[in-house]
């Protein structure tokens, strides 16, 4: 780590007089296992390493990257940044981001584990897990996908304004689709574990959970419509949060692409809604503690007691809303430049268990899937509307299973009609948590 942050401190050290200069440097590998019928059907390591250069001068601001860190590259690459910054449009809040005082917090992301435990291991850890699949329940006739992960991920960022800072994480997690089969009708579900080091894994929990989720649907058929409650399992309440999150950005309030943006400081939510954004959380699978520019991350609530409180902020979008950044700078690798994004997303949990909650709903639907969710919601108007299927809730009940279903209402009346928060919050291989999620009032689309 502290080579990346040399190499990248070096860089930015060739900056002109006049210009700002981002040096961002990543070195990353990953591990990818498949197995199928007890044998590996794939295995893939890749190791990865390069730069992002980012130059502003007068207002103007140019990107380029390379997937070396050869000094002969780099110093290329900052002259290709150079040129493309001379071609580029001036704006006054182009600018990096500078130190403002906030040390990061000290967290323990890093596992020499994941870079030492045995190849043969993590092929054994794949082929258990589809193994536990097949006999979590009989009705289990066949494995989409059963694989085992890793990644460990290394960077650095310097600029000429006086940041030089570094980070590292690992991760690691198992997953498995499983396919249950009964009087000719086929289901799906899915389960994983995840962790920092391959230790913390247990391919019998994803192995149990994937079983569970398709032999529960067989049988289900395509209801009537009608409103009623609809109970989210943690997963689906992750990726709901997780459109909600995009669009309490600041990037999306520029654009015109956030149904809050006008709204700080109102009432958006009911009051046992809690929604905060912290990647200081070491359980979180997307912890760092540093974001994408190197400032330190921190605790941001964004909507306390159903109150929209706060934005997520990078440097640009912090200066054209005269505010401070938020440590909320995200980047998808030494290849683009930084944007805004949500990086561990959570509601408050609550103080039931789901069954606790099912057991209050006379007529409702534990929604366990979803599909075409991102594709179906409108973050300007809030509309959405998305394939749904899951599990009928009658007298506090769980009930028969139905599918091809579509539930539609808006981000902010589901936010508002929230009537329960479960105790089961769960992290998961996503930059947002789950919980089960009470709605009150849903409409429900059926035959």
């Amino acid at each position: 780590m502290s080579e990346l942050l040399d190499i990248a401190t070096r860089v930015a050290g060739w900056a002109n007089d006049g210009e700002q200069v981002e040096v961002f440097v990543v070195h990353e590998t990953e591990t990818e296992v498949r197995a199928y019928e007890g044998e590996v059907e794939s295995f893939t390591r890749a190791e990865s390493q390069g730069v992002g250069v980012r130059v502003i001068v007068d207002g103007k601001q140019g990107y380029a990257y390379a997937g070396t860190l050869d000094d002969t590259a780099m110093q290329e690459t900052l002259r290709e940044a150079r040129d493309n910054a001379s071609f580029a449009e001036p704006d006054e809040f182009n600018g990096l981001a500078v130190p403002d005082g906030v040390e990061p917090a000290s967290l323990e992301l890093w596992s020499d584990t994941v870079g030492t435990f045995p190849t043969e291991d993590k092929i054994a850890l794949a082929i258990e897990l589809e193994r536990a699949a097949f006999a979590a329940d009989t009705r289990i006739s066949g494995i989409e996908s059963a694989e085992y992960i890793d990644t460990a991920y290394e960077s650095a960022v310097a600029t000429s304004t006086g940041i030089a800072a570094a980070a590292r994480e690992t991760g690691c997690y198992v997953s498995v689709y499983t396919l249950a089969e009964a009087d000719g009708e086929t289901q799906t579900g899915f389960g994983f574990s995840i962790g920092r080091d391959p230790s913390e894994l247990d391919p019998a929990i994803a192995a149990t959970d994937a079983a569970d989720r398709a032999t529960r649907l067989l049988g289900a058929s395509k209801p009537g419509s009608e409103r009623l409650a609809v109970v989210f399992d943690p997963w689906v309440t992750a990726q709901f949060l997780g459109i909600v999150g995009h669009t309490l950005t600041g990037e999306a309030v520029l654009k015109g692409r956030s149904m809050f943006g006008d709204r700080l400081g109102d009432a958006v939510a009911n009051p046992m809604i809690t929604l905060v954004d912290d990647a200081t959380d070491p359980a979180a699978f997307t912890a760092s503690a540093l974001d994408g520019e190197g400032i330190a991350t921190r605790r941001t609530p964004l909507i306390v007691e159903g109150e929209l409180q706060a934005f997520l902020h990078n440097a640009y979008s912090s200066r054209r809303a005269g505010l401070y950044s938020t440590g909320s700078a995200v980047r998808g690798g030494f290849k683009s430049g930084p944007s805004v994004g949500a990086q561990a997303l959570t509601l408050l949990p609550g103080k039931q268990s789901q069954a606790d909650l099912i057991a209050s709903i006379d007529n409702g639907f534990l929604v366990q899937g979803v599909s075409g969710l991102h594709s179906g919601v409108n973050p300007v108007s809030g509309d959405f509307s998305t394939g749904a299927e899951g599990l009928r809730i009658r007298n506090g009940e769980l009930a028969e299973p139905i599918r091809e279903v579509t539930i539609a209402s808006t981000i902010q009346r589901l936010l508002q009609d929230v009537t329960g928060i479960g105790d089961d919050l769960q992290w998961l291989p996503m930059s947002s948590a789950g919980v089960s999620l009470v709605v009150g009032d849903v409409t429900m689309s059926g035959a």
